[in-house]
């Protein structure tokens, strides 16, 4: 009996202090190549539209990897001319600010939209406003306000 408590005392030992040696080592890392750079996708074709009151605001656009985006635009107001035109901008995290040109009663125009994000639907901008060659464009973008009931949703796309 004596033995085997001594045998097994033994293999402990020599199993503890394999183990603690082990444990002090320097462990060699070994420097793995860099990745390539992540391509990011384009996101493909978006559109969005609200219609309420007889109001009806459409957005599509296109978002490229570079977080550029263009598309088009249009609002059909009640009591209002149509305008459309084209969306020429850029995402900036979860907002789109872009420049819109249109022609409204026979004048072409440029002005500044702002659209942010939220939950599936783009909610558009506004603010107080200048107006400086030929384009008009918000004055502070950080003092924007958006009211859901500017929200337009997801839709699908209509192939043209």
């Amino acid at each position: 009996m004596k033995k085997v408590l001594a045998i097994t005392t033994l293999v402990l030992t020599l199993l503890i202090s394999c183990k603690k040696a082990t444990d002090t080592e320097p462990v060699q890392i070994e420097p793995k190549a860099p990745k390539e750079a992540e391509i990011v996708e384009p996101a493909g074709d978006q559109c969005y539209a609200s219609r309420s009151n007889g109001y009806i605001v459409a957005l599509s656009f296109n978002v490229n990897s570079h977080q550029e985006v263009n598309g088009k635009l249009s609002y059909n107001l009640t009591g209002k001319d149509k305008n459309e035109g084209t969306l020429i901008g850029n995402m900036k995290g979860d907002t789109l600010v872009a420049d819109y040109t249109f022609m409204s009663e026979g004048v072409s125009s440029v002005r500044e939209v702002v659209f942010l994000q939220k939950d599936g639907t783009l909610i558009e901008g506004y603010g107080d406003v200048v107006s400086s060659n030929d384009k008009v464009t918000f004055k502070d973008k950080s003092k924007l306000k958006f009211d859901a009931k500017n929200t337009l949703t997801k839709v699908d796309c209509k192939v043209e």
